[in-house]
């Protein structure tokens, strides 16, 4: 089965002000007091003017809108993270800004903790933005990122 999400993730009430004047946002609640918005077709097409280039390695992300995430990011800490998985083999990619700046990240790969197995970027990025695991699990599940397994899915359960 596979898993594909490209959005940006931050507390609820930080994306709840700032993301209702872009077109194409919207913004669907996790647990943990988090939300995020899916990086849909019509939000890339609104942030990047249709284009532009990828930036940090991401490819959604394009220096307009990464510029406009730090401009949120002074309100505070929120993520973009993008994950693509099938069959278990995957990849994941994060970063995280505050205060205006990219203060986590670019993650591309988990890193090890001792006595306990890697944590992926995206669940990396979650703890940043205060989510916490539970007991034998993740970041990743414990805030619901496992609800929908496509964008879209995201987008097509959010309150617009």
């Amino acid at each position: 089965m596979g898993y594909e999400l490209q959005a940006v993730i931050a507390e609820d009430g930080l994306l709840r002000g700032v993301a209702w004047d872009v077109a194409g946002a919207r913004v669907v609640g996790l647990r943990q007091g988090l939300s995020l918005v899916p990086m849909t077709d019509e939000l890339v097409n609104a942030v990047a003017g249709g284009g532009g280039a990828e930036v940090l390695g991401f490819q959604r992300l394009s220096a307009g809108f990464e510029r406009l995430l730090a401009g949120w990011s002074v309100a505070g800490p929120l993520a973009y993270v993008e994950a693509e998985h099938f069959g278990g083999v995957g990849e994941e990619r994060a970063v995280v800004w505050a205060g205006g700046g990219l203060v986590l990240g670019p993650l591309d790969a988990p890193v090890k903790r001792r006595f306990s197995r890697p944590v992926g970027p995206v669940s990396q990025a979650l703890r940043r933005l205060g989510a916490r695991r539970r007991l034998g699990g993740d970041e990743f599940d414990a805030v619901g990122l496992d609800r929908h397994r496509w964008t879209d899915g995201w987008a097509a359960s959010g309150a617009g």
